[in-house]
């Protein structure tokens, strides 16, 4: 039975629009790839309409960093991407855990009634992120803009996100593949890697022009430098742009994480007529919400620390959660140089780890046991954790080979709280691999399209398996 919380805002939760739930098999899967292209190409688009009404969006940028995670494009109307929804999730979800939202998992009207109230807290993330953007002077002075353009901002940024909320959910019912969050976290992400591989636009840093894609770069500086070696030098290693190692440390760092994509332990189960299966327990039990909640964690703390220290820069509690100073080589942007906000950045070259030590350590403190402890907390709120499984299995009157009935839940623990904590940590070590090496789109980027398009192909796999349906029959 539903809470006291979750019925309070019963009556607002039909405010709210919903896409309706298909039946089962009435959605075939040639038009499942059709909706999730549809999905898409409304993001990509929406990812290029300006916000009318602006006068500026040159300031300095509190979530440059992230942007490329959290789906989001400066200036546009998915200015705030998919970081209201993940937030919103990720305190529904702490809430849930700590009781303080109480429902039942297993019945079906209380499920849907905290996905909705889900749903309204993520409206109501938006608006307030919405406001805090434009009051905070990311457009412009709002004593300049005036209250009707400001809240004309306020509203395109409401109804982008309510649009991005749409297109989730459109996906997860079943209308699509997938869930919408993964699929314009991948696509973004993607987008970086491709551009920033291949882009034609040209800067002069001082050392004459130059491209900024580093494969283009590779090609021209060996075209038009007579000193070859050196040419070589500077399309490997140039710092201000991005270079080749980059993105060979990023074709690593994908081939690693496929490699362990396919670590998983295989639990014999059989039937009551004793025939036999087998139930899959990946390495990567929960996949990449442990990545992704942390970032939504580390996104809102930059975004507070850096909208604080642009008011208050003097003050020692601003300080000492993050002082930020522009760094040229990133386009005028301000990067974190001291304070909690920077000991959580990740390092910016192998110099740099020998030059502060304890920055590298406490970073690789943060995120191994960020990722582990999410990890090891999220199966308890998606209803993956070992009982949940052993209640499944006792549904569907399966029992583990060789063990009572009584004792499947034990025997489930043994594997799933390792694979979740285990799992954390590794991707939480993969992410700090690839930051240190330097991986075009971050190190949590790199991590985050990878599992994101393995996922999809699982579930392609699947679904050709299941219906005999192949890409190549379109």
């Amino acid at each position: 039975m539903a809470g006291p919380i979750l019925n309070a805002v019963k009556p607002l939760v039909g405010l709210i629009p919903e896409i309706k739930q298909p039946k089962e098999g009435e959605v075939q899967f040639r038009d499942r790839i059709l909706w999730t292209a549809v999905a898409l190409f409304i993001f990509l688009v929406c990812c290029q309409i300006p916000l009318f009404g602006i006068l500026s969006s040159e300031s300095a940028d509190p979530f440059y960093w992230l942007r490329v995670i959290m789906a989001s494009n400066r200036g546009t109307l998915m200015e705030l991407g998919i970081s209201p929804i993940v937030t919103s999730s990720m305190i529904m979800q702490l809430l849930a855990g700590a009781k303080f939202i109480v429902f039942d998992n297993n019945d079906k009207d209380d499920q849907k009634l905290f996905n909705s109230a889900q749903k309204l807290f993520g409206v109501i993330f938006t608006i307030g992120q919405a406001v805090v953007y434009v009051i905070s002077g990311m457009y412009g002075a709002p004593s300049e803009l005036g209250f009707g353009v400001c809240l004309l901002i306020v509203i395109q940024l409401v109804i982008a996100g309510i649009i991005v909320l749409l297109l989730d959910e459109l996906l997860q019912k079943g209308y699509g593949l997938g869930s919408g969050i993964s699929l314009f976290i991948a696509t973004n992400i993607c987008e970086t890697i491709l551009w920033k591989s291949i882009s034609p636009t040209t800067i002069n840093s001082g050392n004459g022009t130059e491209f900024e894609g580093a494969l283009v770069a590779l090609f021209h500086l060996l075209a038009t430098r007579s000193d070859k070696v050196r040419a070589l030098r500077i399309a490997f290693y140039r710092t201000h742009l991005p270079n080749v190692t980059s993105l060979i440390a990023t074709v690593v760092v994908f081939a690693v994480v496929i490699y362990f994509q396919g670590f998983r332990i295989t639990v014999p189960i059989q039937n009551k007529r004793g025939e036999k299966n087998g139930y899959p327990i990946k390495l990567f039990y929960t996949s990449n919400i442990p990545i992704i909640l942390q970032s939504a964690l580390v996104s809102n703390l930059y975004f507070i620390s850096q909208t604080l220290h642009s008011r208050f820069s003097t003050n020692f509690i601003v300080r000492l959660l993050g002082d930020w100073r522009v760094n040229e080589y990133t386009g005028g942007q301000s990067i974190p140089v001291g304070g909690l906000c920077y000991y959580l950045s990740p390092p910016t070259s192998f110099r740099h780890i020998a030059a502060d030590p304890l920055h590298t350590v406490i970073y690789i403190v943060f995120m191994l046991g960020s990722c582990a402890l999410f990890s090891r907390y999220w199966i308890h709120l998606s209803n993956s954790a070992p009982e949940d499984v052993a209640r499944q299995l006792k549904e569907q009157e399966l029992t583990i080979a060789g063990a009572r009935p009584h004792q499947t839940k034990a025997r489930l623990s043994r594997y799933i709280y390792t694979a979740a904590a285990f799992g954390g940590l590794c991707i939480g070590a993969l992410s700090v691999f690839a930051d240190f090496l330097g991986a075009i789109g971050s190190g949590t980027g790199i991590l985050l399209a990878v599992t994101i398009i393995y996922q999809y192909y699982e579930t392609i796999a699947k679904e050709q398996e299941k219906n005999g349906f192949s890409l190549l029959d379109w």
